[in-house]
């Protein structure tokens, strides 16, 4: 008997006249495009024992693996904007760590064309016993920004970020959520091609959290690309255009935004 269309729908299989975004197109009309990409990873890796490693080599015994991506391809085109859902240890966070270049992929081809500015950790490229000033001259750098270019900025990044008052205390000092904003406020005015955000803007207060919406609204209305991780579905159906839901590593949809956390919000179900 033939699968109904709810149930391919669920599966991924339906093509929506190819106007979902995730359509075969060619590498140059794409900003990232996945195409079977697998990533593997060794079980208990920090834990396990040298000698229980050489053993392992010795005997030909095969390392327990987590396979964390499989099989993930998708190309994601120039303005559009990704929602990335799914469980905690679906892969999200691998997906954009390869995405990044932070990781390789055991398998499969990555293709990324323009610049990327990831909000992915608290604190990640900056230096907790430098000030804030000296931190946003090292981030800006980091992301590709020149000393004339981050000097130009700066005021603009100390303003937009609301902590003037400890922008010259060490970093330490601050708070999870000053960190964040100061992170935010570089990468935004490093103006990426590609802005990619894990889970950050659950971090903070609200009002700064409603200015970094309107923010991203900025960069996409100058078309720049967001490819963003939160369970946060209502910033993300506000923010994106399409969605990819993975399950075990694998895609499980993909498809407009709306279609997709309708289906992953009801657990599957298709109404």
């Amino acid at each position: 008997m033939q699968s109904s269309s709810a149930e391919a729908a669920i599966r991924g299989e339906i093509d929506a006249d190819r106007k979902d975004g995730f359509a075969a197109v060619r590498p140059t009309e794409s900003v990232i495009s996945f195409e079977g990409v697998s990533k593997s990873y060794l079980r208990n890796a920090s834990r396990t024992l040298l000698r229980h490693r050489f053993k392992s080599w010795l005997t030909g015994a095969p390392a327990e693996m987590f396979c964390a991506l499989k099989d993930v391809t998708f190309a994601l085109p120039r303005g559009v904007s990704l929602a990335v859902v799914g469980a905690n240890g679906a892969g999200k966070s691998t997906l954009l760590r390869i995405a990044t270049g932070i990781a390789a992929p055991n398998c499969g081809r990555v293709r990324v064309q323009g610049t990327i500015a990831a909000l992915m950790e608290l604190g990640a490229g900056f230096h907790p016993d430098l000030t804030g000033r000296e931190n946003v001259l090292l981030n800006a750098a980091l992301l590709g920004l020149t000393r004339r270019e981050t000097y130009e900025q700066f005021d603009s990044i100390v303003e937009f970020s609301g902590i003037a008052d400890f922008i010259n205390e060490p970093l330490r000092t601050y708070s999870s959520g000053m960190m964040m904003r100061l992170a935010f406020s570089v990468a935004v005015r490093a103006n990426p091609d590609i802005l990619v955000i894990d889970e950050i803007l659950s971090v903070g207060d609200q009002n700064f959290q409603r200015k970094c919406v309107d923010e991203i609204k900025r960069l996409k209305s100058s078309g720049k690309t967001l490819v963003c991780v939160s369970h946060a579905t209502a910033v993300l159906r506000e923010l994106c255009e399409q969605a990819l839901w993975l399950e075990h590593g694998a895609v499980r949809m993909r498809g407009s935004t709306a279609t997709v956390l309708d289906c992953y919000e009801s657990g599957g179900r298709v109404s």
